[in-house]
């Protein structure tokens, strides 16, 4: 992530909880400032607005509290800063407050409704795993619960030999030095075959990827950084991915579609399809974005 701070996509709501509880924990593992924003509709070519002064000072003094209220409840959490920000759309404002504040990612919440430990995007997060110009972290339902100070306790990069992999694998490496974390690499190869192929030319298949995947990368990867493979087997990739030990409070990273615009995201169906099991925090990386040093 080439940005040196965390953009947290706040709503008074439970999913606003969660983006802020997950920012809060990243900002404090990875020694970065936070930015909490609340994005208000902008008054301007939208009719369904009042545009009474008196109104648009309750509606900021309202944000305001809001974050006030939010930022009280993490204590006296140093680097912690609340904004509220105007734009047409709130993915569009997030973006914006990105590049005012350089942050290198945006964490945003589940849409509501979600099961509890799991994803469910809503519009914002739809949006911005779509267009978003750095990292988008997803927070699950849920993610509200873990302690802040808790760390990152390990760092999961879905790793593939398609274009953008070395760009992924590059962004997990800095999360995991900057956080002292462990880094694991998941290989979902073999799993989606056709049914004609054994079962058992699928493991091996996924296995001789992983280790692969592992050697290849591990003459790069620094001293400090403990590397280990898993391969995910099953039916399908929902299967697998539920199958896979997964610890509180780890993040998962994958790559965004090859399909994706330069420096720009775009939520392809596999990670679309990791996402729907993930019990973790997942964060999409875009394919042409610069991991800090």
């Amino acid at each position: 992530m080439s940005g040196d701070r965390v953009v947290v996509g706040y709503t008074a709501t439970d999913a606003g909880a969660d983006a802020l509880a997950l920012g809060a924990r990243l900002g404090a593992a990875l020694g970065a400032p936070v930015h909490v924003v609340v994005v208000l509709p902008s008054p301007e070519n939208n009719v369904s607005i009042p545009s009474a002064a008196s109104y648009d000072r309750l509606v900021a003094d309202t944000a305001r509290g809001w974050l006030r209220d939010a930022l009280a409840r993490l204590g006296e959490s140093a680097g912690i800063r609340g904004h509220v920000r105007y734009a047409q759309a709130v993915s569009e404002g997030l973006v914006a407050a990105a590049e005012e504040f350089d942050a290198g990612v945006i964490v945003v919440g589940t849409g509501a409704g979600g099961p509890r430990g799991r994803h469910r995007l809503g519009t914002t997060a739809e949006e911005l795993v779509h267009s978003a110009p750095v990292p988008v972290a997803l927070a699950p339902e849920g993610a509200r619960d873990v302690d802040p100070a808790a760390g990152l306790p390990r760092i999961t990069a879905a790793i593939g030999t398609r274009p953008g992999a070395d760009v992924l694998l590059d962004t997990a490496v800095a999360v995991a030095r900057r956080s002292h974390a462990p880094l694991r690499l998941l290989s979902l190869a073999g799993v989606d075959l056709p049914d004609r192929v054994d079962a058992g030319l699928t493991r091996l298949t996924g296995q001789t990827h992983a280790e692969g995947v592992l050697e290849t990368v591990r003459v790069s990867l620094p001293d400090e950084i403990a590397a280990e493979a898993v391969v995910g087997t099953g039916n399908d990739i929902e299967h697998a991915v539920s199958g896979i030990d997964w610890q509180p409070g780890e993040i998962a990273l994958v790559g965004s579609s090859r399909l994706a615009q330069p420096r720009r995201l775009f939520l392809g169906s596999t990670a679309g399809r990791i996402l729907r099991s993930l019990p973790v925090p997942m964060i999409v990386v875009p394919r042409t974005s610069e991991a800090s040093s």
